[in-house]
């Protein structure tokens, strides 16, 4: 680092001013009037800066030898001009339709004839060439589901609708709020509850009642029908009501 000292003299104050002008410096006043002092004589630090040669980035590989004890391999230089991928890890596209050296020669692999062989959309997901397709054919199980022994049910409390969303168990929203409450057998129940609900399979029925749970099933929602079909209906109740008293009072 090197440092030079320029001092300002009383015959030199003519050449002062040029030599602040072209010099960068901390003084700020007029230089004019500047006086033969020794104290006012500005020092100015020329400085240069060394770059540090850059070394390149090197990575040790470290192998481990089947005894454990690691094997130094050979230094390799982590450079731009080795970068690359891994042999094996890509490889190059199919090309159809580019001849017989692409191998898939004049059909490009689509056959010869056939909706498939030709240009456009082609077949949508799911089809089955008009069948009935598997996503159709299996049966959906709609709604929510619960389970009654994780609410915590005291013995003797009643299970419905009503108080499995007030637990928590379930939480319908939407078209699942109308949805009435049926009662599955799976798992045990070995505590005796009230239970009320739109429909009970066979097998949640045989184990309540076998528990000695109380069920009792509630009405469905009737189905809106017209005036003139409810009319008939009322009277064929009626009319098989009168055949089955009658049928009863004979025997």
């Amino acid at each position: 680092m090197a440092s030079l000292l320029f001092i300002i003299s009383s015959t030199s104050i003519t050449t002062t001013s040029a030599i602040l002008h072209h010099l960068c410096s901390s003084f700020k006043g007029n230089s004019r009037i500047l006086k033969q002092s020794s104290s006012l004589s500005p020092s100015i630090k020329l400085t240069s800066k060394r770059t540090k040669p850059r070394t390149p980035f090197v990575i040790l590989n470290q192998v481990a030898d089947v005894s454990g004890a690691p094997i130094e391999a050979a230094t390799t230089r982590f450079l731009l001009n080795n970068l690359g991928l891994q042999p094996g890890s890509r490889k190059n596209r199919k090309r159809k339709g580019r001849g017989h050296a692409a191998g898939q020669r004049g059909s490009c692999g689509f056959g010869m004839r056939g909706q498939k062989s030709r240009s456009g959309p082609g077949v949508r997901k799911g089809f089955e060439g008009g069948q009935m397709p598997l996503y159709r054919r299996l049966p959906k199980l709609r709604g929510i589901s619960g389970d009654v022994k994780a609410a915590g049910f005291e013995e003797g409390e009643e299970v419905s609708i009503e108080s499995l969303k007030k637990k928590g168990i379930i939480n319908p929203s939407g078209r699942e709020r109308r949805l009435p409450l049926k009662i599955l057998g799976d798992g045990d129940l070995k505590v005796k509850h009230n239970l009320k609900a739109r429909a009970f399979s066979a097998s949640a029925k045989e184990k309540l009642e076998a528990a000695g749970c109380s069920l009792t099933v509630l009405p469905g929602r009737k189905k809106w029908v017209k005036p003139s079909v409810a009319k008939n209906l009322a009277r064929a109740e009626e009319y098989f009501a009168k055949r089955r008293a009658a049928s009863s009072d004979s025997a």
